[in-house]
């Protein structure tokens, strides 16, 4: 979801030494034949998981077809927060996504259309309005244990 502060926790976590992976960042999503909804790069992203030998990797993403990967990672963790503070983030960030009006509607009938479904999905969820130190220290907690 917009705005819950999935690249401000990968950039903690990178600074924490971990791998991450924003798939936000080119190259990771395609789009569809009709041009809906992103989606990832199943091959691209397979091989990542694959490839991934040592350390903790970390990925971030929100796609349509992100579920059909669940199964290769050890967690699925639901980045959360309350729409007010998904607002005010996105309206203060350098990503121009949530300025405009459009935008923010957008936002929030996804928080109430497509949350649910990531919440089902999840095996854990943080609530990112508690301190980034926080957010962080719970998903190190998660990776070591990532049984819910």
């Amino acid at each position: 979801m917009s705005g819950t502060g999935k690249s401000t926790v990968l950039a903690e976590l990178a600074r924490r030494g971990h791998r991450v992976v924003d798939t936000d960042d080119p190259g990771w999503i395609v789009a569809t034949p009709d041009g809906a909804e992103p989606t990832w790069d199943l091959e691209r992203v397979s091989a990542l998981l694959a490839g991934h030998r040592a350390g903790r990797l970390f990925v971030a993403g929100c796609v349509a077809n992100q579920g059909t990967l669940y199964d290769r990672f050890d967690a699925v963790v639901l980045l959360s927060a309350p729409l007010d503070v998904l607002l005010a983030r996105v309206a203060d960030r350098a990503n121009p996504f949530g300025r405009r009006p459009e935008d923010r509607a957008r936002i929030a009938a996804d928080l109430a259309e497509v949350e649910p479904l990531l919440r089902a999905g999840a095996d854990h969820e943080l609530v990112t309005t508690q301190p980034l130190e926080a957010v962080v220290a719970a998903l190190e907690d998660i990776a070591a244990d990532p049984v819910p």
